[in-house]
């Protein structure tokens, strides 16, 4: 981190993270281009874009002031995901702190700035939204294929082979269908199953 003491007036302040997998040269183009946009204080962290730890950030974060620029060289630097930059910057924001990104050219300070946040939140709760409707109609689907796998059989072989009997001792379906206590259209169709011809009355 450059050391710079805090003052009065409104400051740039810059950070970079460096990746593991970035050179040099993609390194020092960061922080060259920082400096070059008026950066007087730069933090840096050296790790991958999953990392939860930051601790550089976290000073940065801690440092900032009311009316201060945080410049990042690219969006993707700073946000560990879509959903964690609209936090920091939403977290900027509430502060009265402006964030300027060099490689996409967005500023905070300005209204069309402003603008393609609300454009992202809004592009990241429909996603989510998305999300949980797929959740739930994943979870609707599950349960509806659950209960039809897993319903008991509404006849039991023995009754089954009772009716068969019945039915085999000149009764009808119906009156079998009464007295192993099942529905006429459930023996017919298990009749049906098991035999591969249409039973009759």
């Amino acid at each position: 981190m450059s050391e710079n003491p805090k003052s009065d007036g409104c400051r740039t302040i810059g950070y970079c993270r460096v990746s593991t997998t970035d050179g040099r040269q993609k390194s020092d183009m960061q922080r060259d281009a920082l400096r070059r946009a008026g950066v007087t204080v730069l933090f840096e962290d050296h790790c991958s874009g999953a990392k939860t730890s930051r601790p550089d950030l976290d000073r940065c974060l801690a440092e900032l002031e009311p009316g201060d620029t945080l410049v990042i060289w690219r969006l993707d630097r700073l946000g560990r995901s879509l959903p964690h930059l609209l936090d920091v910057v939403g977290e900027l924001s509430d502060r009265g702190i402006h964030l300027r990104s060099l490689h996409e050219t967005i500023d905070t300070s300005t209204a069309t700035g402003r603008l393609i946040f609300h454009v992202m939140a809004s592009l990241a709760a429909f996603e989510r939204e998305l999300t949980a409707e797929r959740v739930a109609a994943g979870v609707a689907s599950y349960r509806e294929r659950h209960n039809r796998w897993g319903r008991k059989p509404v006849m039991t072989p023995d009754q089954l082979e009772t009716a068969q009997l019945i039915i085999a001792s000149g009764k009808s379906v119906t009156v079998a269908a009464e007295r192993i206590g099942v529905g006429r259209s459930t023996l017919y169709r298990a009749l049906s199953a098991t035999s591969g011809i249409e039973a009759s009355d």
